[in-house]
């Protein structure tokens, strides 16, 4: 009996995915268990295995395309089997996939309101798109808050009876060109437009005797790129973000530093760098102010008992945040440890959906580069994020007198919706305190 093999939820926000590889051809044989395509989501890049063996029978959806969760993006058959052939996308069963290590989820987060975070849509509208067999996942709401109403649904359905099969890349480039899509004949599966079909249109449509200009290179805005778009786009839009900005005398932490390499310095598996004491002092100070390792949900804010310290890492893709689970708990060396393999395995793609979920607040550094002060923007839900410039030694007034120390540029954007302006000040003064006297982090 054939299998049709969806595009699985790899994540509880995961509204949709990028096929970016197809480990099979249409026809060759599969073992259960073993790499059948790749999924390029908003975070990170998953392997997908076969679910069944047999025959890849067909493959629906191509290399490159985003298609909602659910979606039959191919079909296993068995030996000698013909079933019907797919036409067009198809709604199958949603497989969620976990990662192999997922913890237990807290009580708040088994709270959560999942399904209205995820997806706001009326009773009709979701009765009417199931009669229909539209993904909501692709209807923009134009109720409250984006909702998704009824005439939504038929908008959406009547428009795309009439849009042609078009793959997002060629359709933005026709429209770049002005091109009308009814001209030009799809050579992609089931007749869908692909970028070379609206090239070679473009080629025809080149009066005669004109060279040929030198092309314009594009930059797809998709996987990693378009997630970081996006979700920078939703930040800034849908919460209220105020930044603290401070220079902080980090000189007695720069000899704190030096001071434990000088102890290690014959190990070589411990390696302490400027922000895992970073880590270290937001864990600790955070703990002291609970309101700033909250998360919004809905009309809610859950107060986390641990901290999840999101560390971003830029990549050649965009920027991606694996998380630190517990940093609060851990020590130096800990989270020294915990911190390099987790940055190692960003730069490696080889992240997993568990190492980036569940933070709870995050430190983006670029102290390696020549920016003092930056403001960094919210990771939703988190309710705060702490930017962290390079530092620079300049004369100070310490005790009446000018002298020489190592400063750092500190920023603290937070959601004004979540907390007040007071509590995130002190929240910030704390953790500047413990940068000039490490020594309180003990406290």
């Amino acid at each position: 009996m054939s299998v049709h093999v969806t595009m699985p939820k790899l994540g509880m926000t995961m509204k949709t995915g990028k096929l970016s590889k197809w480990y099979k051809q249409e026809g060759d044989q599969i073992v259960q268990g073993e790499d059948l395509f790749e999924v390029e989501t908003e975070k990170i890049t998953n392997k997908v295995e076969a679910s069944a063996a047999g025959v890849l029978y067909q493959i629906v959806v191509q290399e490159g395309d985003v298609v909602a969760v659910g979606t039959i993006v191919g079909v296993i058959a068995q030996a000698g089997e013909k079933p019907e052939r797919i036409e067009g996308l198809q709604v199958g069963e949603i497989t969620e996939v976990e990662p192999a290590a997922a913890r237990a989820p807290s009580k708040a987060e088994a709270e959560r309101p999942v399904e209205r975070a995820e997806l706001l849509a009326t009773p009709a509208a979701k009765r009417l798109a199931k009669e229909l067999g539209v993904d909501l996942a692709y209807v923009k709401g134009t109720g409250p808050e984006g909702r998704i109403k009824e005439a939504d649904v038929t908008r959406y359905h009547e428009q795309a009876g009439k849009k042609p099969k078009i793959t997002p890349l060629a359709e933005e480039i026709a429209r770049a060109s002005g091109l009308d899509l009814s001209t030009i004949t799809g050579t992609g599966e089931g007749g869908k437009i692909t970028k070379e079909d609206v090239e070679r249109a473009l080629q025809q449509k080149k009066p005669a005797g004109v060279e040929e200009k030198e092309k314009v290179k594009t930059i797809p805005m998709a996987g990693i790129r378009k997630a970081i778009a996006d979700n920078m786009h939703a930040s800034l839009r849908n919460t209220a973000q105020l930044t603290l900005a401070s220079d902080v005398d980090v000189t007695e932490t720069l000899r704190f530093l030096e001071l434990v390499r000088q102890q290690y310095k014959r190990d070589e598996s411990v390696k302490v760098s400027l922000n895992d004491i970073l880590v270290l002092a937001a864990s600790r100070a955070l703990k002291r102010f609970p309101i700033m390792n909250s998360t919004q949900v809905g009309e809610e804010i859950f107060l986390h008992d641990s901290v999840g310290m999101g560390i971003a890492v830029a990549i050649p893709e965009g920027l991606i945040v694996p998380v630190l689970r517990d940093a609060d708990s851990k020590g130096l060396l800990q989270i020294a440890a915990e911190a390099r393999i987790l940055i190692g395995k960003a730069r490696s793609n080889a992240l997993s959906m568990e190492d980036v979920s569940g933070g709870t607040f995050t430190i983006s550094n670029m102290s390696s580069s020549c920016v003092d002060n930056f403001t960094p923007v919210l990771r939703p839900p988190e309710t705060g994020i702490l930017g962290v410039g390079r530092v620079v030694k300049k004369p100070v007034v310490l005790e009446d007198q000018i002298v020489i120390r190592s400063m750092m540029g500190l920023s603290l954007t937070f959601d004004h919706r979540v907390v007040d302006g007071a509590p995130a000040g002190e929240f910030f003064t704390l953790l500047c305190r413990c940068l000039e006297e490490p020594t309180l982090i003990l406290v």
